[in-house]
């Protein structure tokens, strides 16, 4: 199948994990990872109706921002984002998934007020405790929600993890249930933090990361590769 037919299976998937898990399937918002994809695929994808991208790397990022600066797209920055790189993605994209640290967030906050903007992010938690992974420990994911809501120039939108690459299918549920569950108490506890947010399920498991509450899944092999 081509891009087209894969976003249609894609989104019917998706729609049924919602149905089955009593949600309206309309709060799902599929973000589709262009990593390593041309400026001619997305541009396929775009007519298909996506409209919503997530790119990993800043340098690539930035060259897709002017190739398809025509398309109307919105981007989402999704990846690790190192502090000498703020520049290229702070006040370019929608939403930045993947603040895991203080000083990464110093200096986001820091750009967005010289841009004068409001940064959109997402706290990355590493919910799996892998060393091999980036985000904050569920444990210390408090204090930096408490730092980033003193930040006048972003805006923390909810919570961002990554299941284990083995954890796939049904294995990653019991990640995706417990972000969902820090998330709930950090809205608790703080309840001026919208928190409304949650950025979980690739493609091997977007099915049970919905199923868990997930509103933005971010699948790219399932939609860009040929089956």
């Amino acid at each position: 199948m081509g891009i087209a037919e894969n976003l249609l299976q894609v989104r019917k998937r998706i729609a049924e994990a919602a149905i089955a898990a009593g949600r309206d399937p309309a709060e799902v918002t599929l973000v589709a990872v262009s990593k390593n994809r041309s400026p001619d695929e997305i541009r396929e994808a775009a007519r298909a109706g996506q409209k919503v991208f997530g790119e990993n790397r800043a340098q690539e990022l930035r060259q897709k921002l002017r190739d398809l600066e025509d398309e109307g797209l919105e981007w989402h920055f999704i990846g690790h984002l190192q502090r000498n790189k703020v520049n290229m993605v702070v006040g370019r994209v929608a939403l930045v998934h993947s603040v895991d640290s203080l000083a990464l967030a110093e200096a986001m906050n820091a750009r967005a007020g010289s841009l004068g903007v409001v940064q959109e992010v997402l706290l990355q938690v590493n919910v799996s405790g892998e060393e091999t992974k980036y985000g904050v420990a569920p444990r210390d994911a408090e204090a930096l929600l408490e730092s980033l809501l003193d930040m006048e120039n972003l805006a923390v939108r909810g919570l961002m993890t990554m299941a284990p690459l083995q954890a796939a299918g049904e294995m990653a549920r019991p990640y995706f249930r417990r972000l969902r569950e820090i998330r709930d108490g950090l809205r608790e506890r703080y309840p001026r933090a919208a928190l409304d947010v949650l950025s979980m399920g690739m493609s091997q498991d977007f099915e049970v990361a919905v199923e868990e509450g997930a509103n933005l899944v971010r699948v790219g092999t399932a939609i860009f590769s040929e089956t």
